[in-house]
């Protein structure tokens, strides 16, 4: 919302004195924030002058060098523009001057020396929409009563200063002159002027000659009226600059009038041409399919959702956000049809995204205070019947169903003291509510608060409070310490050190997006859920909320590859979601994504699976669950390489995948890993403890066995590990062998046994019992064979 100073100074008397940034400051630290605070016209050294000599350039055969008075000297400017003459009285700027193109400074040009320069409009900053063809190509020319040495800018009009608001959604009042008025009025302790509403009627009625049908819920209030014989001009200079103002270009009178109507109230108006238009207005939702040429001239086709104003034959407009373009007022329109309406904010939201976003549909979106709807459509009588000559035809066609009430709202002052953690003076609050223009009642300790119907964001005593929290001011609340016994938790505590470890393993966290595509939100599980799905989605592409965070983490690895990043180690926790039988659940967990390189200590090793499993190993039993945990070949996402991945089982629940992406998902060699914190941090912890280093010495023995190839090590390393007894210690795979000397169906797996007694030195006989005995019991089980080359 642009906040022109000169409109709102129409409602509230405000001190010259103040400047806009100070205003702007003000208006701050009441909450409501802005992103600018500066003159419309940001120029400098700017004078009115005439020419009164106007010559071809000697050496020129479009330049002219001309003699221009500016009141207290004449200057010799060279000018190209082609309009220039003698008698004008033009815009000056003189030497030194700041404007938008730069310092102007003197000069030669050709041999004749310029001190300054003659303006065009174009020149001063004005933004493109605002300027006709004219203001670009030649200077501007100023009525010749405008008084030579004054101020072109304040001549114009265009004196003004803009402050451009990013408002709250909350607060769609401040989406007008008056809601802004209010708001300074609270600010500065002024009250707001009345707005003039006085026209003449003529004797018809306009019940005699035109119909009002609403055939939808979604319009709680329209407002008709009839105005005969306008004469469609030229605005006056004051609407057309504080439409410039407020962002607005201005077109004709009439639509100006709506326009301006519009940022006065925050009421949107719509104006039909009323010899184009039936004699029955209806207000309906649209057909599916229907199609309505809009005001842009594009045929929109259109769904049970929208809203239409139509005749019986047609839909003429489209509630809220754009008129149709058969009804449309043009320069030979005589009579009008005035609409001031609310519909249903979120029915023109959805539309409005469709087809275009407008300062109507905007405001509509907010909620309008039905009272604005009233004073709306009488305020646009008031302007047509002043500045377009319009005829008022007597009498409203009026549907009034809102709900819409002032709200009577009782609190204690002292209430709002300890919801503010302050002391305020009663009086002091009741200036406030008095300020900001409330009903108040005073009872005892209590107060009765009567919010009008403008002010459609409060409805609770906190938001009473709020209000006096503001106007108060929040600089003037002083921080107090707080006093309540506070505990950490040991979950955050577990979190932050799963971070750190994995931190201190070298892999990089990342946060992602929670919103992903449609198509992706199945990938990397095999778990049974009903996705979550975005009501009103920004785009396609983050539509539904994430299941697996490994889709993020993919994205990421792209964005990085793409540019020359190819050693990849990062991790990332953070939530999954999903539904199930109509209820919504979220789970925390961790994704794991390497590629490329990866530094092992001093030394880079190649991502592989085995890098990827220690990463794994590492950090379950730094959590305290070693031992329990063990990878299954079974129930892995179609995503996952099924010879390279694994399902993570911890205490006979699965709780996770790892493993290397599909050839079909990416060329890329990636390895992922994925788990379930809630899951993992389910189980009870074993308590970390720490062993002597040992003071005998291990023994250390290196078998192959030759299997088929359905049998996995985790098979073989069981039945290695009952067979071996207490002795055994330790088993590590080092080598897994396909090929040429071994059969074709089978394969060779070696492992490294270690064997140890915490109480003694073995000898060589007892370990050759025990290891005789794992080749038995494991060939035997397993019709396995010893590779012995």
């Amino acid at each position: 919302m642009k906040l022109s100073r000169n409109f709102v100074k129409d409602y509230i008397d405000l001190d010259d004195k103040l400047s806009i940034k100070e205003i702007a400051d003000a208006m701050t630290s009441v909450g409501n924030e802005y992103d600018s605070a500066s003159k419309l016209i940001n120029c400098t050294n700017l004078v009115v002058g005439e020419v009164l000599e106007c010559d071809l350039h000697p050496d020129s055969d479009h330049l002219h060098v001309c003699k221009v008075d500016i009141g207290n000297e004449v200057l010799e400017i060279v000018c190209g523009a082609p309009n220039v003459r003698k008698g004008l009285k033009v815009i000056v700027a003189k030497v030194g001057a700041e404007l938008p193109g730069g310092t102007i400074k003197a000069g030669k040009i050709r041999g004749i020396v310029s001190n300054g320069m003659i303006c065009s409009k174009a020149e001063l900053g004005l933004d493109h929409k605002f300027l006709e063809e004219k203001d670009s190509s030649g200077i501007h020319e100023l009525p010749l009563d405008t008084e030579v040495g004054s101020d072109p800018v304040k001549a114009m009009g265009l004196d003004d200063e803009v402050i451009d608001f990013e408002l709250t959604s909350n607060r769609g009042d401040l989406l007008s002159i008056l809601g802004m008025a209010y708001e300074l009025g609270a600010i500065y302790h002024k009250k707001v002027k009345e707005t003039d509403l006085s026209y003449h009627e003529n004797k018809e009625d306009i019940h005699d000659s035109f119909k009002l049908e609403i055939k939808t819920p979604d319009c709680s209030v329209f407002l008709a009226k009839k105005v005969k014989n306008v004469t469609i001009k030229e605005s006056p200079d004051f609407i057309k600059n504080r439409l410039i103002a407020s962002g607005i270009r201005p077109i004709n009178n009439v639509v100006d009038i709506s326009n301006y109507v519009m940022l006065e109230t925050g009421q949107p108006l719509h104006f039909y041409d009323a010899d184009r238009l039936s004699d029955t207005l209806i207000v309906r939702n649209a057909k599916e399919k229907e199609h309505l040429r809009t005001l842009d001239n594009i045929d929109r086709v259109l769904s049970s959702d929208d809203i239409v104003i139509a005749t019986p034959k047609e839909s003429v407009g489209l509630a809220g956000v754009m008129g149709g373009l058969s009804t449309e007022v043009e320069e030979d329109t005589k009579n009008i049809i005035i609409e001031a309406a609310i519909f249903d904010g979120i029915k023109v939201r959805k539309t409005s995204k469709k087809i275009v976003r407008s300062e109507a549909s905007n405001r509509f979106e907010k909620g309008i205070d039905p009272k604005r709807t009233y004073l709306a459509i009488k305020r646009s009588c008031a302007l047509l019947e002043k500045y377009a000559d319009a005829e008022i035809v007597g009498g409203m066609i009026e549907y009034n169903h809102s709900t819409v009430k002032e709200k009577e709202i009782v609190i204690t002052t002292d209430k709002i003291n300890k919801v503010l953690g302050i002391e305020i003076p009663k009086e002091e609050i009741l200036s406030i509510f008095k300020d900001l223009e409330f009903g108040v009642e005073v009872n005892g300790n209590e107060i009765k608060v009567t919010v009008p119907t403008r002010r459609l964001d409060i409805s609770i005593p906190e938001d009473l409070i709020e209000e006096v929290g503001r106007m108060y001011g929040i600089d003037r609340i002083q921080g107090k310490l707080l006093v309540l016994n506070v505990t950490t938790g040991s979950f955050n505590k577990t979190k932050r050190a799963i971070k750190h470890k994995l931190a201190s393993l070298g892999l990089n966290e990342v946060l992602s997006y929670t919103l992903i595509s449609q198509d992706t939100v199945k990938k990397y599980t095999t778990d049974s859920f009903e996705p979550i799905f975005l009501a009103d989605p920004m785009s396609e592409e983050r539509s539904v909320l994430r299941y697996s965070l490994l889709s993020s983490l993919k994205e990421i690895y792209e964005y990085n590859k793409a540019r020359n990043n190819k050693n990849i180690s990062i991790f990332e926790m953070g939530k999954g979601f999903y539904k199930q039988e109509d209820t919504y659940h979220e789970e925390l967990k961790l994704a794991i994504l390497m590629s490329g390189e990866y530094y092992l200590g001093i030394k880079k090793e190649k991502v592989d699976f085995y890098i990827i499993k220690g990463i794994l190993e590492e950090l379950l039993d730094y959590l305290g669950y070693g031992n329990r945990y063990r990878l299954v070949v079974d129930d892995l996402p179609k995503e996952l390489h099924p010879y390279q991945s694994a399902s993570i089982i911890l205490q006979g629940t699965k709780v996770g995948i790892i493993g290397k992406l599909h050839p079909e998902e990416t060329k890329d060699d990636i390895y992922v890993l994925e788990l379930n914190l809630d899951k993992v941090l389910a189980f009870r912890a074993s308590r970390m403890s720490y062993k002597d280093i040992p003071k005998y010495p291990s023994i250390k023995k290196d078998l192959a066995f030759v299997v088929t190839k359905n049998i996995t090590s985790l098979q073989l390393e069981e039945a290695i590990k009952k067979a071996g007894g207490r002795l055994l210690q330790q088993i590590e795979v080092f080598d897994v062998y396909q090929g040429e000397k071994i059969e074709k169906d089978k394969k060779s797996i070696a492992y490294t046994l270690t064997f140890k007694d915490d109480k003694r030195t073995l000898t060589d006989e007892e370990v050759m019992e025990i290891f005789n005995r794992i080749i038995e019991e494991v060939c035997a089980k397993f019709k396995a064979t010893i590779r012995d080359k």
